[in-house]
C-alpha cells in the first residue's frame, strides 16, 4: 500500500502537487485554512479531469478515482499517519516555522517534512523542528502536474536517508529531480536572474524597447517567452520580490541588483496580465508594440543576456550548488530553456564567453560582470563541460 501524502496550502501549487500525488496512486490530504480555497481547488481539479476524459487521455473511472483519493480539510490533525507532508504556503519564514512546529506534533517520527519554498532557507525551516534531520526542500514548478522538474534541497541538518527517500519518491511520480544546495534561489531561480535583470538593464540604457528585447530572445535565442512577456506572466510584484529577496540573501552582490523600472511598475500596480497592464497593455483591443527586427541589434541583446546566464550557471557549478548535468537539466526542464546553458557555452566556445564578459566588465567597471573563477580556469586549461545538449 502506498504511503499517505499530505499537503498544506490549496493554492495553485499545493493543489497541483495533490493532483500529482493522487495520480501516482497515493491517498492524499489537502489542507488549507480557507474552506473557500479548498472548494476552489476541488472544482479546478474536477474541471482538469473532465478535460482529460473529453480528450480521451483518461478514463472516467480513473479520473474519478484520482479525485476520490484526495481529502479536503481545514484540520491539520488529518495529517496523522502521513509518510510525507509538503508545505506549499506563503513565502514567509516565520509562518513556515510555526506550521512546521505544529505539524511535527501531529505526525509520527518517520514522516518526512518538506517545504515547497522557492527561495527561503531550508535550514531555517528545519531549525524549528525537534527532529530537523527529516526536513527537506522539495520545490515543484508551476503548474506542478505539467512541469517535469522538481528541485530536491537537503538542508545542512537533513539526513542522507531523508534525501534518498524523498528523491526516490518524487522520481516514482515520473518527475525529473535535481539535487541542489540550500542556497538562495537554489538552481533555477538563481541561474535565471540575468534573464530578467540584464534585460531590464538593456532597456534602461535605451538600447532597445521591451518588444525588441523579447523578440531577440524568442526569435534569435529560441526562448519560449521573452523576459518582459514572462515577467508580465509571472507578475511584476512576485518577480520583483524574488529579486529583492535574492539580492539581500547574497549580501547585496551587484550581480543580483534589482531594477528601478521593475520597482516602479510594481509600485504602480502594473503587475502584468493579472492586472491588465505591465510592460505591455493587455486591455481588450490594444495592439501590441512591434519590435525593431534589426538582427545586429537583436544579436547583441541576445549575446549579452546569454553570457550573463552562462556565467551564473558556471558559478553554480563552481560553488557546488549542483552538478553541471543537474544545472542544465534544471534550466531545460524547469524553465524550458532551448538548451542547457553549459552545453550552450561549449557550443559558443568558453573563450568567447569569457572575452564577452571581460569586455562588459571593462566597459562598465562593475563587479556585476565579473567572470566566474571556474570559467577562467577552464579557458586556461582548455577544457569544456561536455554536457549533452
Amino acid at each position: 500500500m502506498k504511503q499517505k501524502i499530505s499537503i498544506l496550502g490549496a493554492g495553485s501549487m499545493g493543489s497541483g502537487i495533490a493532483q500529482v500525488a493522487s495520480q501516482s496512486g497515493h491517498e492524499v490530504v489537502l489542507a488549507d485554512t480557507s474552506p473557500e480555497q479548498l472548494d476552489k481547488a476541488k472544482a479546478a481539479l474536477a474541471k482538469v479531469m473532465g478535460r482529460l476524459v473529453e480528450k480521451g487521455k483518461m478514463s472516467t473511472e480513473d479520473a474519478q478515482a484520482i479525485q476520490d483519493r484526495i481529502k479536503y480539510t481545514t484540520q491539520l490533525s488529518d495529517f496523522a499517519n502521513s509518510g510525507l507532508v509538503i508545505e506549499a504556503i506563503i513565502e514567509n519564514l516565520d509562518i513556515k516555522k510555526k506550521v512546521f512546529t505544529e505539524i511535527e506534533g501531529i505526525v509520527d517520527a518517520n514522516c518526512i517534512l518538506a517545504s515547497n519554498t522557492s527561495s527561503l532557507s531550508v535550514a531555517s525551516i528545519a531549525a524549528a523542528c525537534k527532529k530537523a534531520d527529516r526536513v527537506i526542500g522539495i520545490h515543484f514548478f508551476n503548474p506542478a502536474p505539467l512541469m517535469p522538474l522538481v528541485e530536491i534541497i537537503p538542508a545542512v541538518q537533513t539526513s542522507a536517508e531523508t534525501t534518498k527517500i524523498s528523491r526516490d519518491l518524487i522520481d516514482s511520480w515520473k518527475k525529473v529531480t535535481v539535487l541542489a544546495k540550500d542556497t538562495p534561489g537554489f538552481i533555477v531561480n538563481r541561474v535565471a536572474r540575468p534573464f530578467y535583470g540584464e534585460a531590464l538593464r538593456i532597456y534602461e540604457e535605451g538600447v532597445a524597447d521591451f518588444a525588441t528585447i523579447d523578440w531577440a530572445m524568442t526569435e534569435l535565442g529560441g526562448f519560449r517567452m521573452g523576459p518582459f512577456t514572462l515577467m508580465d506572466y509571472i507578475g511584476n510584484d512576485v518577480n520583483y520580490t524574488v529579486t529583492e529577496t535574492v539580492f539581500a540573501a547574497f549580501y547585496y552582490d551587484p550581480r543580483y541588483k534589482p531594477s528601478f523600472t521593475q520597482k516602479r511598475h510594481s509600485e504602480a500596480g502594473w503587475y502584468g496580465r493579472k492586472s491588465g497592464r505591465g510592460y505591455y497593455n493587455y486591455a481588450e483591443g490594444t495592439e501590441m508594440p512591434a519590435p525593431n527586427k534589426d538582427e545586429a541589434v537583436g544579436q547583441k541583446i541576445l549575446n549579452r543576456i546569454l553570457v550573463m546566464l552562462i556565467n551564473e550557471a558556471i558559478d553554480a557549478v563552481f560553488l557546488n550548488i549542483a552538478s553541471a548535468e543537474d544545472v542544465d537539466l534544471a534550466m531545460t526542464k524547469g524553465v524550458n530553456y532551448p538548451k542547457g546553458l553549459l552545453a550552450w557555452a561549449d557550443e559558443i566556445g568558453l573563450e568567447k564567453v569569457l572575452a564577452d564578459l571581460e569586455a562588459l566588465q571593462a566597459e562598465y567597471g562593475e563587479d556585476r560582470y565579473r567572470p566566474s573563477v571556474l570559467l577562467r580556469r577552464m579557458v586556461r586549461e582548455g577544457k569544456s563541460f561536455g554536457v549533452p545538449a
